[in-house]
């Protein structure tokens, strides 16, 4: 696994990046394939620091109007980004509590940082692709279960003190920082007297990259990809879009080289509203 360890963050990295995000936002679904990617050949240069801002929490979505405009940013995202989010899901079953979400991806990180970012990318699997309603306790302990984590424990902590002051904690910093658009990250270096580099929306990923080479002073060699099977075990189940970002490819490669791989048994299909996602057959638990 010495290609993913990116996805540990050690202490010793010159670089810090704040990725400010909802779990319900579909932008910050659609940014998901170039954070892969530039933490996969750059990752050794930073650590990434999730920051829940509550965005989409602190809004009445109770309206049925409310519901029509949020499926249509959701569909036009989608067929945009190339990472499937079904906005039926406000037409046909409504989140009612959507900070109940982000209160719940604190109280899995509370079981560790790996733990969270898992059960957070299942979460966003459950909304975007099964039209759960993320609202539901029960589909939260059903992602808990599928994410590995305590589950007695977790139930405890999603009504605990604990998780609603990590999530405050989250929601001061993203106003600290002045964060009104998501998703945003903000760069800094070593130099604390120095300020952060904010960047809100999506961009090409060559952007990303620069970013990190002018605040580094230096040309950045990135690291080898991991070969595609590591790849997919390592995630469990990737997009058409991640895979063709990650290993620059266009889509309709990435489409061809994956079919090859359900005929030999590797990978399932799993069709999506826009595109499609494979799941790696050697782990059969996040099924909806």
């Amino acid at each position: 696994m010495s290609h993913l360890t990116f996805c540990t963050n050690s202490d010793n990295k010159p670089i810090e990046i704040y990725f400010f995000i909802d779990p319900l936002c579909p932008e910050c679904w659609a940014l998901e394939p170039y954070i892969k990617k530039l933490h996969i050949e750059y990752g050794q240069y930073f650590r990434l620091k999730h920051v829940l801002s509550g965005n989409l929490a602190r809004l009445n979505i109770t309206a049925r109007k409310h519901h029509e405009n949020i499926a249509e940013i959701w569909e036009r995202t989608a067929s945009r980004s190339g990472m499937s989010c079904d906005g039926s899901l406000w037409l046909e079953n409504p989140i009612e509590s959507p900070f109940i979400a982000s209160i719940a991806i604190k109280a899995a990180e509370l079981q560790g940082r790996k733990y969270g970012l898992k059960f957070q990318r299942i979460l966003q699997e459950y909304v975007f692709l099964g039209k759960q309603n993320i609202s539901d306790i029960n589909i939260l302990v059903e992602v808990a279960t599928k994410a590995g984590l305590d589950v007695t424990e977790f139930k405890k902590d999603l009504h605990s003190e604990s998780a609603a002051k990590a999530f405050q904690c989250d929601l001061k910093i993203t106003s600290e920082m002045e964060v009104d658009e998501i998703p945003t990250l903000v760069f800094f270096n070593e130099n604390i007297e120095d300020e952060g580099l904010k960047i809100s929306g999506i961009y090409p990923y060559d952007i990303y990259v620069t970013i990190l080479e002018e605040m580094l002073g230096k040309k950045l060699e990135p690291l080898p990809k991991p070969p595609l099977e590591m790849f997919l075990q390592h995630f469990k189940l990737v997009a058409t879009k991640e895979i063709s970002v990650v290993y620059d490819l266009s889509m309709a490669e990435a489409e061809r080289e994956m079919k090859k791989w359900v005929l030999q048994n590797k990978v399932e299909r799993i069709p999506a509203k826009y595109g499609t996602f494979w799941r790696y057959n050697g782990d059969k638990q996040n099924e909806y």
